[in-house]
């Protein structure tokens, strides 16, 4: 994702994403349309500045979903958000609190619109800022949600129709990830977990397990499919055990 200064976009923003020239990609005069994607059951708008909701990812919300039930209370932290879809389905119909962070200012409009849309206005807010920085707030949360940019640097020509800062995850494509364990290992509550999406278990059993050991996270489950992984992940207690809610 593009660095950018941060800012916080809360939900009263405007109810659409605001006026634009062009979509990068798409020729200097091309309008920008938002599109639909349904994801479970909810309507999400998105536009080709941001990276397309793929419907697969509804497996990383129903896992949380499922966590959620038995977590200790407390509010849900979705990394790298784009256009909410992952957190919003993951809360939706519960009474927690979601906030929805990512760098691009267009991602947050966004998840703050797809949030009205779809009745969770009042759970959600959406920070405009850096992985890093999510973590410089006092908040603990009961679950970490990432899904971070995990292409290889190399390889994100393969994929011309999106955006390269939506994809780009450094030179073996676990850049983004660490900076998501790191900040998940800083955040978490007692008892608290993170579902995290990578793009390979290769990543998953080197740069992640290592950040992970790091910042005192263990990988307890991880869910192979055919579009990426997820990894469930719990804080490590100091007799080396895994702390479960």
């Amino acid at each position: 994702m593009a660095m950018t200064e941060p800012t916080t976009t809360g939900l009263a923003a405007p109810a659409t994403p605001g006026p634009v020239e062009r979509a990068e990609g798409l020729g200097e005069d091309a309008p920008v349309r938002p599109r639909t994607a349904f994801v479970g059951r909810l309507e999400i708008q998105w536009d080709p500045r941001i990276l397309e909701p793929r419907p697969w990812v509804a497996e990383q919300s129903r896992w949380a979903a499922l966590l959620l039930t038995d977590l200790p209370p407390g509010p849900v932290l979705e990394l790298c958000s784009g256009a909410g879809h992952i957190g919003l389905l993951a809360v939706a119909g519960t009474r927690r609190e979601l906030v929805c962070v990512d760098v691009d200012p267009v991602a947050s409009r966004y998840a703050a619109d797809n949030a009205r849309r779809n009745g969770l206005a009042d759970q959600v807010s959406v920070r405009t800022e850096t992985i890093a920085d999510a973590a410089e707030h006092p908040t603990a949360y009961s679950l970490v949600l990432a899904d971070p940019p995990w292409v290889s640097s190399h390889e994100v020509t393969r994929f011309p129709e999106d955006p390269v800062r939506a994809i780009d995850g450094g030179a073996d494509g676990s850049a983004l990830a660490i900076d998501c364990v790191r900040t998940a290992g800083r955040v978490l509550a007692p008892g608290g977990a993170m579902v995290l999406q990578v793009g390979s278990e290769t990543q998953l059993d080197g740069p992640v397990a290592a950040a992970g050991a790091e910042h005192g996270l263990v990988e307890v489950e991880r869910r192979v499919y055919e579009r990426g992984v997820l990894a469930l992940l719990r804080r490590r207690d100091d007799g080396g055990g895994v702390v479960s809610g």
